[in-house]
């Protein structure tokens, strides 16, 4: 037949492109107090319209216009827009809202709910600001101290002290 509507690739003879140089890891690790800047964070951004389900890995920020769906999902920043909705079980370093978020959410730093902002469910935040006309409605939980290494869903309610007493025989 004609041609092919798709360009042929390069063949090995044809010299490539240099590439960009590479960012050496000091330069792209962190800004100060141990952060990456928000541009050098390989964010994941669901549009309006657009829905999400499923399991979402390594998106450092995640940005929900639309509507995502997943569970346990970890993240450094989560940012739902107006209208946007997150249903399922995060958890992120910050968290700014002004759409939805139902299920639950823990939040290691900052969680600002904004005046349109609505929080369904259980939540988990070391620092909380809410603007007037922001909505939460559940569970809400400060961390104080050292946050525990596994998610708040695998916590037990019986403290560890009850322990040597189930060792103890009955008569």
């Amino acid at each position: 037949m004609g041609r092919s509507p798709f360009p042929t690739p390069p063949s090995p003879a044809t010299p490539a492109a240099p590439a960009a140089p590479a960012r050496p890891a000091a330069a792209a690790a962190a800004a100060p107090g141990g952060r990456r800047e928000t541009s050098d964070r390989r964010t994941l951004v669901v549009g309006r319209g657009i829905s999400v389900q499923g399991s979402i890995q390594d998106a450092e920020r995640l940005v929900v216009e639309g509507t995502v769906e997943a569970s346990l999902l970890q993240a450094a920043e989560l940012s739902v827009a107006p209208g946007g909705v997150f249903r399922g079980e995060i958890e992120v370093e910050d968290a700014d809202l002004a759409g939805t978020i139902d299920g639950t959410l823990t939040v290691r730093g900052n969680l600002t709910v904004r005046a349109t902002g609505k929080l369904i469910g259980k939540t988990r935040c070391r620092r909380l600001q809410v603007e007037d006309g922001g909505q939460i409605t559940g569970h809400l939980e400060m961390i104080t101290g050292d946050m525990p290494p596994r998610p708040a869903s695998l916590e037990t309610s019986a403290p560890a002290v009850e322990k040597p007493e189930e060792t103890t025989p009955s008569a």
